[in-house]
């Protein structure tokens, strides 16, 4: 039996994931890269059980009430997974999350909401990061669910699919 791979996302409000998925639309488009579902990950990569990660999520879901947290910058890089994204603080909701799933990765956690997958080159990515930053300025974004996702480095992006939905609060 092959290990399935997941990962936990907490997920923007109906609202804000509809807003950020036609960011990250436009930003495919114009860059020939994959679309994706606009997420930031808690903890990725997992083989754990699907029952051990959902216990984990509804318990960590019912401790934390939907949030909202204000976006600090528009950054880019050279990673694939984080060439154009958009960083908030390590916030105490936002760390408390990540504390309570994911605790092994707490001092390398860099909460973030990617925008944009592929390698490009700086120099390409450079005049939309500063269109994006003034577009998004003073721009909060709500939380107020962790999925479930068959997801990670070495699963094509297309094959990515929530297998379970927590909302905060319960």
């Amino acid at each position: 039996m092959a290990v399935e791979i997941r990962s936990l996302w907490l997920m923007p409000c109906p609202e804000d994931e509809a807003f950020l998925a036609s960011l990250i639309g436009e930003l495919a488009a114009r860059f020939g890269t994959p679309n994706f579902a606009p997420h930031l990950t808690l903890r990725g990569d997992t083989n754990a059980a699907f029952e051990q990660l959902h216990d984990d999520a509804r318990a960590a879901a019912a401790a934390m009430q939907p949030f909202t947290e204000p976006i600090t910058g528009i950054e880019t890089t050279q990673a694939f997974f984080r060439a154009f994204y958009l960083r908030f603080a390590a916030s105490v909701p936002l760390f408390g999350l990540k504390r309570r799933l994911d605790p092994q990765e707490t001092e390398r956690f860099m909460p973030h909401v990617s925008l944009l997958y592929g390698n490009l080159p700086e120099r390409a990515k450079a005049p939309a990061s500063v269109e994006f930053g003034q577009r998004l300025a003073g721009r909060r974004i709500s939380f107020d669910r962790i999925c479930i996702v068959h997801s990670g480095q070495d699963i094509p992006i297309a094959d990515w699919t929530i297998q379970a939905s927590v909302p905060l609060g319960r």
